[in-house]
């Protein structure tokens, strides 16, 4: 056991684990780790299962061979999807987050020993990995039961796995991930619970559940927003996309928005009809479909699908964002490919690959090949709404490895269908432009938006909350203010817009508004918008729209930039949304009322409270057109 750590400098209790565990298998491979996933042995099924005291044996997941992967499905509903109320603080540290010994009126030391002691009963896997990608990452390591690897499997396709035989120094983790399912059943009633215990040199994460989402990626992504805090950057909630038009030019746009607010997306190809037409919207009341024409679209060279790392180490002189994958795999989710053709370029991936890859909540045949449009069926008979892929991202056709320079910070927002009739927060245009103070509020708020597949909540509005990772933070929510504040305060250069999906008013238009947008604004050059091209839309929250919009020579309707236009909407409906928007945003900007907040940042929310101008929000921080 010596011989095999030798490399590693272990904190005191990871050591006593690993000394008094019943075995210990450190992968070197890849392949290794997927053998371990089904039992290292030549079953085709495999069983996760516990022994809980007072329940017997509880199956927790099932594992099935594809040809094309490992399938994991849940018996459990509730364990398809993230919740988003599952991280609770233990140590002492300032946070804004909920405790558990407030919660669960008790000190969390006994359960954190339960926890070391159940892990020495264990035969562990040890999966040393880097937090962060290899270049600007963190050293980090994952402890499971050896019959979880599957789940090991899943962090390291996330997180970056490590050979450790390779490694050239001393392994040092500033992160460990403690895995100990049994336990959401002896203490948490069934639910998905990740507690993060801040220690002075290191970052305990305990995850008490099997969906990787909570811990192996989102609480990963708490230890990265933690680091940020102490040495003061942020790694934001985005996709982020290299768009090269038709003509050569080159631009980076990168997309923030909460789950399911088309991160994955705006890196996706535009989606067309079998007969190559592209379907702007469909008329919710009238059931008209608007369609336009493009036949030159841009080429796409991926560069972060949900994480991007903003390290003080690649800033430079640009005045723009730089930003780095966080992640060396991409945790997709497949829900809006319900058949054949839906996703061509990354079905044949999902279909082929040149290696196995993870599916979860998607149906498995034992020896076939899994369809990623064969979605695992819920109790109640309908498709699981969060069927996920781990996509390792050296399998991304043309993915950009190096940092890049931002030139346009995109934010989506899910909106519903809105008419007079029923007026809704679904206002917005097919794109609008934001002065820097407004972009700042915006991810303050973070609108997690109308029928959120990717997590278990309701389809009223409610606040992501800062950055729309603040699900994910440990800390202080006026801290994370701050250094988006000053991250936007140091990027002049970069420009802002606002896109919604799902819904325009009655027009029910997908993800179509971000590839528009994305097509339009790449042949503008990056968003270089003249003052005489804009209008201040109705609702001063959206910043500015376009009078007039065309697109390979043709005019996108005015309906589609302005809602109110529309006739199921008229200014009756988007003012009676607006209302509801605005006064959302002001309910839920009281919370950075703090005496520690930027008094740059105190100006703006004290501009947007009284309803100041939209010439008010640029004075503040000026607008780049």
């Amino acid at each position: 056991m010596i011989e095999l750590f030798q490399k590693f400098i272990l904190s005191e209790d990871v050591q006593n684990i690993l000394n008094n565990c019943k075995n210990v298998i450190v992968p070197k491979t890849r392949e290794e780790l997927l053998a371990l996933t089904f039992g290292n042995n030549t079953n085709d099924t495999f069983e996760v299962k516990y022994e809980v005291v007072g329940k017997g044996s509880v199956s927790e997941a099932t594992v099935t061979r594809c040809k094309n992967g490992a399938v994991v499905n849940y018996p459990d509903d509730y364990m398809r999807r993230r919740d988003p109320d599952c991280l609770l603080v233990a140590d002492e540290l300032g946070t804004d987050k909920p405790r558990y010994d407030d919660v669960y009126k008790d000190d969390f030391n006994p359960l954190r020993e339960a926890t070391l002691t159940w892990l020495k009963e264990q035969e562990l896997l040890v999966i040393p990995f880097m937090a962060g990608g290899v270049e600007y990452g963190y050293e980090a390591l994952l402890l499971a039961p050896v019959n979880a690897a599957f789940f090991g499997a899943a962090l390291a396709d996330l997180q970056g796995f490590i050979n450790i035989d390779k490694f050239e120094k001393e392994f040092t983790p500033k992160a460990v991930v403690y895995l100990a399912p049994p336990f959401r059943h002896t203490h948490f009633n069934g639910k998905q619970i990740v507690i993060h215990n801040r220690l002075t040199d290191l970052h305990e994460v305990f995850s008490y559940n099997l969906y990787p989402g909570p811990s192996a990626k989102k609480g990963i992504y708490g230890v990265l927003l933690n680091i940020g805090e102490k040495e003061g950057w942020t790694t934001v909630h985005a996709s982020t996309v290299k768009v090269i038009t038709p003509y050569d030019n080159e631009i980076v746009i990168m997309h923030e928005g909460a789950s399911g607010g088309g991160k994955s997306e705006m890196v996706e190809n535009i989606h067309r009809e079998l007969d190559g037409r592209v379907i702007l919207g469909r008329n919710t009341v009238t059931k008209e479909k608007n369609y336009i024409e493009l036949i030159d679209t841009c080429e796409l060279r991926p560069v972060t699908d949900d994480m991007a790392i903003c390290h003080p180490a690649m800033q430079n002189e640009s005045k723009k964002l730089v930003v780095k994958d966080a992640e060396a795999g991409w945790f997709l989710r497949l829900d809006h490919i319900k058949k054949y053709g839906t996703s061509p370029q990354f079905e044949s991936i999902f279909t082929q690959p040149s290696e196995p890859l993870v599916f979860l909540n998607v149906q498995g045949v034992p020896k076939a090949t899994c369809l990623v449009w064969e979605h695992t069926l819920d109790s109640d008979g309908k498709p699981c709404p969060n069927p996920r892929v781990i996509l390792p991202r050296h399998l991304v056709p043309n993915i950009v490895n190096e940092p890049v320079e931002v030139d346009v910070r995109s934010f989506g927002v899910r909106t519903p269908p809105c008419t007079k009739e029923n007026p809704s927060y679904g206002i917005l245009g097919l794109f609008h432009i934001l002065p820097p103070a407004l972009a700042w509020i915006w991810r303050l708020v973070a609108p997690r938006g109308y029928n959120n597949p990717s997590i278990t909540s309701s389809n009223a509005m409610t606040s992501e909350g800062v950055g729309s990772y603040w699900p994910f933070a440990t800390g202080k929510m006026v801290t994370q203010a701050n250094l988006l504040l000053e991250q936007i305060k140091n990027s002049s250069h970069t420009r802002y817009v606002l896109i919604p999906n799902q819904h325009i008013g009655a027009y029910e238009v997908g993800f179509m508004p971000q590839w528009i947008a994305r097509e339009y604004i790449a042949r503008r050059g990056g968003a270089k918008f003249k003052p005489e091209h804009l209008v201040e839309a109705r609702c001063k929250l959206l910043g500015y729209c376009h009078d007039s919009l065309k697109i390979e020579g043709h005019y996108i309707r005015k309906a589609f930039l302005q809602p109110e236009m529309q006739a199921e909407v008229g200014t009756e409906g988007y003012d009676k949304g607006a209302e509801i928007l605005v006064n959302f945003f002001k309910k839920e900007l009281i919370k950075f009322d703090n005496e520690n907040l930027d008094p740059l940042g105190k100006a703006i929310i004290e501009c947007f409270l009284r309803d100041g101008s939209l010439e008010e929000f640029n004075q503040l921080i000026p607008m780049r057109y």
